[in-house]
């Protein structure tokens, strides 16, 4: 059995990562059964530093893209079967568009902006244990603006980041319309990938401005909803 390593469940949504989330919602519309070893320690083993992480019998595969990759070679899975070949290409290109750009918008929503953050540091270290309790929160935080300024996004002002957000939720729920699912009404690749960051937003206990953003968008919330019934009412 494929046991997938990840952060836990934390802040209402089955992983706080949603790369992680990405992976868990893919191998359940593929059918395939895994188990679950979370925790910060498994960050350490992580084979790229980096959660998720499979291990398949003898085969350890990191990184959530390649993980999907290995599971459609290995498994003869291939949620894409009924795209067309232009449609592949907007997958793609959609997938990176939420993986590289959307991915940061929620990081600055809970480690840079304080209402995000104060729910963040109550939740994901309330575990360790004292000091460790008071000084990695701080350490942490410090890291991850400052990766956040690297990549660009807390450069931005806050109403910037809020306008950034919404232009992509727009996009999504104009590619959405009424349907069930993005291609074709059909679950896909990028149901997977789509509901993992919307899910990030919309279902988590974060009552933040990008949070509420996310919210206005009814046919995203039914989305979610959807796609959170369907594989993960029994979890």
């Amino acid at each position: 059995m494929i046991t997938v390593y990840g952060f836990g469940k934390q802040i209402g949504v089955p992983d706080a990562s949603p790369f992680v989330l990405k992976v868990y919602t893919y191998l359940k519309m593929a059918g395939i059964e895994y188990q679950i070893k979370a925790g910060m320690k498994y960050v350490n083993k992580a084979p790229k530093g980096k959660l998720p992480f499979i291990v398949d019998g003898n085969t350890t595969v990191a990184d959530s893209s390649m993980i999907i990759d290995h599971i459609n070679q290995n498994y003869g899975v291939d949620l894409d079967g009924h795209l067309s070949a232009e449609q592949r290409a907007q997958s793609h290109l959609y997938t990176k568009s939420l993986d590289e750009y959307f991915y940061w918008l929620t990081v600055y929503s809970r480690w840079f902006a304080d209402d995000g953050w104060s729910v963040v540091k109550a939740r994901f270290f309330k575990a360790f244990p004292i000091p460790v309790r008071w000084v990695a929160p701080l350490v942490a935080r410090r890291m991850v603006k400052s990766s956040l300024n690297k990549q660009g996004i807390s450069r931005h002002s806050a109403d910037e980041v809020l306008a950034m957000a919404a232009d992509t939720l727009d996009q999504l729920s104009v590619l959405l319309g009424d349907n069930d699912f993005f291609f074709n009404n059909t679950v896909s690749s990028f149901d997977a990938i789509a509901y993992a960051h919307l899910a990030e937003l919309i279902e988590v206990e974060i009552d933040g401005p990008l949070n509420k953003k996310a919210r206005e968008y009814a046919n995203l919330v039914r989305y979610c909803d959807r796609i959170r019934t369907a594989y993960f009412s029994a979890s």
